[in-house]
């Protein structure tokens, strides 16, 4: 096995939980998994609906501030020492901001054999699926499902709006057992 991350990047309600779960099936040895909804629970109750911290509007928007700024750095640096370490890491991610929401990636995972993964679900039924879960501000997936894919490129890319999570995940595996984009 070469790759030692896979970072998948999709909107919310989009399938990328479900399709980690399943590489972590999939593919051989143990993968360690990371998502930014985990990294979000983690966050200390000030900081959220907090100016400095990440707050939510009605209508599905995010706004994150320097303190939530500040601790996603550590974050990603966090995630990049495990994987320098040898664990191998499957990252759950929303590039709310396109290519410079990847750039933080870039830079923290540099030398390490990275996979980019885009996880595409058209809106409408992103949305159905955020009304069906029940913990996600309506609104949310719809407006994320094109922007979070805006200037960017992967190596290998998965539609979930009619594929199943196991058949992506065999799709993500099958490129990640070959040579991966090693970050400069």
């Amino acid at each position: 096995m070469t790759t030692d991350v896979i970072v998948l990047n999709g909107g919310s309600s989009s399938g990328k939980s479900g399709i980690v779960r399943c590489l972590q099936e999939v593919l051989p040895g143990p993968w360690l998994a990371f998502g930014v909804d985990s990294f979000v629970a983690a966050l200390p109750a000030k900081l959220r609906d907090s100016d400095s911290g990440i707050t939510f509007t009605a209508d599905g928007g995010v706004s994150v501030g320097a303190e939530f700024r500040a601790l996603d750095a550590a974050w990603t640096e966090g995630i990049a020492a495990m994987a320098r370490a040898g664990a191998r890491i499957i990252v759950d991610e929303v590039f709310l901001g396109g290519a410079a929401s990847r750039q933080r990636w870039e830079k923290a995972l540099s030398g390490l054999a990275v996979l980019w993964v885009g996880v595409r679900c058209d809106g409408e039924v992103a949305a159905g699926r955020e009304i069906a879960r029940g913990d996600r501000i309506r609104g949310m997936a719809a407006s994320q499902a094109r922007i979070v894919h805006e200037g960017l490129s992967y190596d290998v890319e998965v539609d979930t709006t009619h594929t199943e999570s196991l058949e992506c995940a065999r799709v993500i595996a099958a490129r990640a057992t070959r040579s991966p984009s090693t970050q400069p």
